[in-house]
């Protein structure tokens, strides 16, 4: 069985482990926001949109949920760290556990730190393997949200100036 391990830095900040622990539960469930217009759009080799989808194994890749279980995981400051997600994906018997880091840019975290934390977890749990996930990046639709966030800012300053104090 495939399982997903969703892993963010960890913050003192209860509203940033919320987001993954949300984005974890969201991918456990197939559920997206309902206009995301990037739901289903892979990136090519550079970055821009891929009209062919990709194949993740035996499981189609519109498939909302291939995974059999789904937990969430931190580097540091917060639980579960990163072997606590890794043991509850083993013990729920997953052997292939594919990892998310849930960071922007690829860097000594995802480089160096994770794939640290991972093999230490994999030595507690040998029947296992895991595959790590490249960030998000630049990614075209990371690059979509970011004018669309552009864009909501500057309806804002255009709202705010039409406004008298």
């Amino acid at each position: 069985m495939r399982g997903l391990l969703v892993i963010g830095h960890g913050s003192r900040r209860g509203e940033a482990n919320a987001t993954v622990r949300e984005l974890a539960r969201r991918l456990a469930t197939g559920s997206a926001h309902p206009t995301a217009p990037c739901a289903d759009v892979s990136p090519g080799p550079d970055g821009s949109p891929d009209p062919a989808p990709s194949s993740t194994g035996s499981q189609s890749a519109n498939d909302p949920r291939p995974w059999g279980a789904v937990e969430s995981a931190f580097l540091e400051v917060t639980r579960p760290n990163i072997a606590e997600g890794y043991a509850n994906l083993a013990a729920a018997g997953c052997t292939e556990i594919i990892v998310y880091p849930f960071f922007l840019f690829d860097g000594n975290h995802t480089h160096r730190d994770i794939p640290a934390a991972l093999d230490e977890a994999r030595e507690r749990h040998p029947t296992t393997r895991w595959i790590l996930s490249e960030p998000l990046g630049l990614h075209a639709c990371v690059i979509e949200a970011v004018r669309a966030r552009l864009d909501d800012t500057l309806r804002g300053l255009v709202h705010a100036a039409g406004t008298s104090t």
